[in-house]
């Protein structure tokens, strides 16, 4: 791929992310912005942009805490040169009672690859719960089978 064709890719969906995280007007939008932001951040093994989009208050299964997530992101990005997340079936809403809160649920494949063929892959049912929080959707809960 060119580097023209990489930037203009780039560009296109930094555009399209912005447009629908300028979202005050659609709470929606700006939490399927969210969603996809994460799956690009795990992708792109940035363990500062997840953290980042990781409420203070982050739980994983109950117990598990921002701490936990950042030794996990960096032991799985260092293990694995790609990471791939296929998310399938993906469904967001926001809390129809209480318009501060979100979820979405999805079955995700994470494979991870030292090369071009994935050398481990796994499959997970996923339930996210969000915050909003400074208008930003922050990911709050998160728990998987």
């Amino acid at each position: 791929m060119s580097m023209r064709h990489l930037a203009g890719s780039l560009f296109i969906s930094l555009t399209l992310l912005l447009a629908g995280c300028g979202a005050d007007d659609d709470p929606q939008a700006a939490l399927e912005a969210a969603v996809q932001q994460l799956q690009d951040n795990i992708e792109g093994k940035s363990t500062g942009a997840v953290l980042d989009q990781l409420h203070g208050d982050f739980l994983a299964r109950q117990e598990l805490d921002r701490e936990w997530a950042k030794r996990t992101m960096t032991l799985l990005f260092l293990r694995h040169k790609n990471i791939k997340v296929i998310a399938l079936g993906k469904n967001s809403w926001i809390d129809p009672a209480i318009s501060s809160k979100g979820y979405t649920e999805t079955q995700v494949g994470l494979s991870g690859a030292e090369g071009l063929i994935p050398d481990s892959a796994r499959h997970y049912s996923v339930k996210l719960e969000w915050w909003l929080d400074g208008g930003e959707w922050r990911l709050a809960r998160l728990d998987w089978e």
